[in-house]
């Protein structure tokens, strides 16, 4: 259905893991890759879906787009996004999080364009959840001092800023379980993510 407020979504796959053996993109979970699942989830609540990686490892499967500082973690990956997006609210979402389901991204979008908050972002009792999230592009201004000054912790410019945070409560009346969340890191990740 179409947004009242256009809508870009950004995938972060540039991080590197050796604990899995493999490009993590590329692991595959139950008949398709991490990439290819978080690609189609992303699609569901936009068609204006990028890759933020290496250019050359991931141009085949949508446009891409590199690190403005590289080596700098998941926020260099936010703040290359959202300098390179062309409408006000990005959903970003790491290629880790394949069991985020498409009904979770229309709630952040609903959400996001109902506030003048800057991220709209959940926080479960595990803590904040910035890698499936909704920034606005003035974040970028954020991202990138911390950024110039070695600070890479993105939850670290919540207080700066205004957020929309939907709370684990909030989600689970809502019919989503914090397991959502699981980042999938190593092979026994990976395992106890597969159906049976």
């Amino acid at each position: 259905m179409p947004r009242d407020h256009p809508l870009s979504a950004f995938i972060l796959a540039g991080g590197q893991s050796t604990r899995m053996g493999s490009d993590k993109a590329f692991v595959a979970l139950n008949g398709r890759t991490l990439l290819q699942r978080v690609l189609d989830t992303a699609r569901t609540v936009t068609p204006n879906v990028h890759i933020v990686g290496d250019p050359a490892k991931f141009a085949p499967f949508a446009p891409t787009i590199a690190d403005i500082f590289p080596g700098c973690g998941p926020l260099a990956g936010i703040h290359a996004a959202l300098r390179s997006s062309h409408t006000d609210l990005n959903l970003i979402l790491a290629v880790d999080l394949p069991l985020v389901p498409p009904a979770l991204l229309e709630l952040l979008a609903t959400q996001a364009e109902a506030s003048p908050s800057v991220v709209t972002v959940p926080r479960t009792f595990h803590g904040w959840q910035p890698l499936c999230a909704i920034y606005r592009r003035t974040f970028a201004d954020l991202a990138e001092e911390a950024l110039r000054n070695g600070h890479y912790k993105i939850d670290a410019l919540f207080p700066a800023t205004q957020v929309r945070a939907i709370n684990e409560d909030e989600l689970q009346s809502a019919g989503f379980s914090p397991q959502l969340f699981r980042n999938l890191n190593t092979p026994r990740d990976l395992a106890a993510a597969r159906e049976p």
